[in-house]
């Protein structure tokens, strides 16, 4: 078992009962210290608060594990960005509805809003893809314009 996993294996319990999930552990050195960056999901956005919270959780084990002995670190603990691609069918569940941007496996490119999912596979723009043909995806972000809303007040 690697470093990564016996962490992991350590604050996994921990992030769950909190109702969430362990996405990523990631160790980076910083010069004489290393920055351990953990990033946790829900099945809807997390709040400042539930992050907080699951920091004060996952550093009070961190602290006392004994696989990290003196080293010492940073720990940050963060929710995915929007510019981490949608890898399991749990991602997609939780963007529904948003527009997305996607790769296939033959190099095809769909863009379109994510539908209903299942595990196994998704609906963009009310074609069904299979998760399988998925090399990557992303949300796509979008901005309301000012302008269209400045016109309707006009009208």
């Amino acid at each position: 078992m690697t470093l990564i996993d016996e962490i992991a294996a350590a604050i996994t319990p921990a992030i769950e009962a909190a109702g969430c999930y362990l996405e990523e552990v990631t160790l980076t050195p910083a010069g004489k210290r290393k920055i351990m960056t953990v990033i946790v999901d829900g099945e809807s956005n997390l709040s400042l608060d539930q992050v907080t919270a699951v920091s004060k959780e996952v550093s009070a084990i961190v602290e006392v594990l004994p696989v990290l002995g003196d080293t010492p670190f940073t720990l940050e603990v963060t929710s995915p960005g929007v510019d981490r691609p949608l890898s399991k069918p749990r991602h997609w569940r939780k963007n529904q509805g948003r527009l997305i941007n996607a790769t296939l496996h033959d190099d095809k490119n769909i863009k379109g809003r994510i539908g209903d999912s299942t595990e196994v596979d998704v609906e963009i723009d009310s074609v069904r893809v299979a998760f399988s043909e998925i090399k990557k995806a992303l949300v796509e972000i979008e901005f309301k314009s000012l302008k269209s809303s400045d016109s309707e007040g006009d009208e």
